[in-house]
C-alpha cells in the first residue's frame, strides 16, 4: 500500500452539499404563506396580544406617547369592571337581549326552514330571497329605517290606532326599548339560520319520516322524535353563530338609541366602546376579556348540551 493510500484511510468522506433546487422547492410554500403570516401577526396576533397586556395595565389617554411608562396592576381592572355598577348594569341588559332573542330567533327560523321544505315548494325561491334580503342590507340602512317605523308618530302606531291601541315611544321607553330591538335584531338575522336549518332538514333522509309515518307518528311526533334528533349539529352550529353575534350586539343600539334611555339598550360591547372613548385603555381592555370568557362559556355549554350523541 502506497503512502498516499495510507494517509486517505480513517478520513470522512466530505458531505454532500444540499442540492440548491431542493433547498429552493422547500422555500416556496413559505413564500405563498409569508403574506398570509405577515398580516395575520400585525393585524390579529400583535392586538391581541397588546390589548391582553393591556389589561393588566392602568393604560390611558395620557400614556399614548409613553406607552411603556404604564404601571402594571394585575387583575385590579378586573375586579374594578366586575365593581363597577354600570357594567353590571350593561351585563344584564345583554343578559336580557340573549335570553330573549336567541330562542325567538331560532324558533322563527325552524317554522320558515320546515315550511319552505315541506309546504311552499313553488315559492319556496321567492321566500329564500325575501327573508335572506335584511342579513345583506347594510345594518346602519335597517336601523334607520326601524328608526323611522318605532318613532312615536310612525307608521307602527299609525296602524295600532286603527285597532285602537296606543302604541308607545318605543325607543324612548326604558320598558319597550329593548324589546324593540330585540325584533329587528331578530328580522335581521332569522334569514342567516333559516338558511342554515334548511340545509339540514334536506339532509335528513326521507326513509326515515316514511318509517315514522308506517309507524302510525304523527306530524308532532315526527318532528319531536326525528327531526330535532337529526337536527342537533345544526342546531348546535346555529346557535353558537347567534350567541356569538347576541352578545356582542352594539349596532342597533349605537345606531337606534345610543344605549338609552337610562342605559336600558346599553350594553357590554357598548360598554367596552365607552370605555374606549373616555380614555380608559386598560379597564376597557380587562371589560373585553371579561366578555370573551363569557362567550367562550356560553359555548362550552351550548356544545355539550348539543353536542350529537352516539
Amino acid at each position: 500500500m502506497s503512502r498516499a493510500d495510507l494517509a486517505g484511510v480513517g478520513t470522512r468522506a466530505p458531505r454532500a452539499r444540499p442540492r440548491p433546487v431542493a433547498h429552493r422547492a422547500a422555500l416556496v410554500p413559505w413564500l405563498f404563506v409569508a403574506p398570509f403570516l405577515i398580516v395575520f401577526a400585525v393585524f390579529t396576533l400583535l392586538p391581541l396580544i397588546s390589548s391582553f397586556a393591556m389589561s393588566f395595565t392602568d393604560f390611558r389617554a395620557t400614556d399614548v406617547q409613553a406607552p411603556f411608562g404604564v404601571g402594571f396592576v394585575g387583575f385590579a381592572q378586573y375586579a374594578a369592571v366586575l365593581g363597577n355598577a354600570q357594567f353590571l348594569h350593561a351585563a344584564g341588559n345583554t343578559a336580557y337581549f340573549v335570553l330573549v332573542g336567541i330562542p325567538l330567533c331560532m324558533a322563527i327560523a325552524m317554522a320558515l326552514a320546515v315550511a319552505l321544505n315541506s309546504g311552499i315548494g313553488r315559492v319556496r325561491v321567492l321566500f329564500r330571497v325575501g327573508f335572506y334580503v335584511p342579513v345583506v342590507t347594510s345594518i346602519v340602512a335597517v336601523a334607520t329605517g326601524w328608526r323611522f317605523i318605532l318613532q312615536a308618530d310612525g307608521p307602527l302606531n299609525g296602524v295600532l290606532s286603527l285597532i285602537g291601541i296606543e302604541g308607545p315611544d318605543w325607543l324612548n321607553s326604558t320598558t319597550w326599548a329593548m324589546p324593540a330591538l330585540i325584533v329587528m335584531t331578530t328580522w335581521r338575522n332569522v334569514g342567516t339560520l333559516m338558511i342554515i336549518f334548511l340545509a339540514g332538514l334536506q339532509s335528513i333522509p326521507a326513509e326515515i319520516y316514511e318509517a315514522g309515518m308506517l309507524d302510525g307518528a304523527g306530524g308532532w311526533r315526527r318532528f319531536r322524535s326525528i327531526t330535532l334528533p337529526m337536527m342537533r349539529p345544526t342546531l348546535l352550529l346555529g346557535s353558537v353563530l347567534l350567541t356569538v353575534g347576541f352578545l356582542q350586539f352594539f349596532e342597533e343600539a349605537f345606531v337606534m338609541t345610543n344605549g338609552g334611555p337610562l342605559d336600558s339598550t346599553l350594553s357590554l360591547t357598548y360598554f367596552t366602546y365607552n370605555q374606549f372613548g373616555f380614555g380608559q385603555y386598560g379597564l376597557a381592555a380587562a371589560a373585553s376579556y371579561v366578555l370573551f370568557v363569557v362567550i367562550a362559556l356560553v359555548n362550552l355549554v351550548q356544545f355539550r348540551a348539543l353536542r350529537a350523541k352516539d
